[in-house]
């Protein structure tokens, strides 16, 4: 499980995170929305170890993030830009970035783990400059793959995504969910939210102020809750 207990957060002055707290199980996929500022991606930089809490616990499967930072090769992250080489395939990022995490894969097994990320097979060996925002985030995907990632945090994934390429994020999310990888998305789309999370919570200056089963409500209803809230 991973989890976040009482989280605080402080720049100077400033309170990023107020006692946040929420728990994303294996297989599950949790949805956060909020404005920009609201302490979302804050939270995903303490998971990532690119920030201390000032209080609470960063915890993945029980482990405290700052105290066992070794734990935090069981997650991966996708940014909302995915940064890989311009000039490497599909293929040849997956290996790179499988190699700096530890692992060597064959050719065939790299390719099984772009099919599974939904990449098209002609696509493999094209240089990254010729990909579009949806195809890098499929190569993102299969890097968390291919290092067996439980959890898996994302930032802003289907920003710029175009209709075909939000219906292919979802679809590959609801089979990595099938799989048992848990899934923490922070993302200012509501239809998406409703359509792919199992449970959806609401960020307000830093704290958490509702959180409900998507299958709850409809993506409207979300949506007047999320304009009352803000």
């Amino acid at each position: 499980m991973l989890e976040a207990k009482k989280l605080s957060m402080r720049f100077q002055d400033k309170l990023a995170l107020e006692n946040v707290s929420f728990s994303v199980s294996p297989g599950e996929i949790f949805c956060l929305l909020g404005q920009n500022g609201a302490g979302k991606t804050t939270t995903i930089n303490i998971f990532l170890g690119l920030l201390q809490p000032t209080s609470g616990e960063a915890l993945i499967n029980g482990d405290s993030i700052i105290k066992n930072p070794s734990i935090r090769k069981t997650i991966a992250y996708i940014p909302e830009i995915v940064s890989l080489y311009e000039n490497l395939s599909g293929q040849e990022n997956l290996d790179f970035f499988s190699r700096l995490a530890g692992y060597t894969y064959t050719k065939d097994e790299l390719c099984r783990f772009l099919f599974q990320a939904n990449l098209e097979s002609e696509a493999h060996q094209k240089k990254l400059n010729t990909y579009s925002k949806g195809m890098r985030q499929k190569v993102a995907i299969a890097i968390a793959l291919a290092k067996d990632a439980s959890f898996i945090l994302m930032d802003e994934p289907t920003s710029g995504l175009d209709p075909k390429a939000s219906i292919e994020f979802a679809l590959t999310c609801r089979e990595l969910s099938k799989k048992g990888t848990g899934i923490f998305m922070a993302t200012h789309d509501i239809f998406n939210a409703v359509n792919i999370g199992s449970r959806v919570g609401i960020m307000k200056e830093g704290t958490i102020v509702h959180t409900t089963q998507t299958n709850q409500l409809s993506a409207q209803e979300l949506q007047d809750m999320y304009i009352k809230t803000i």
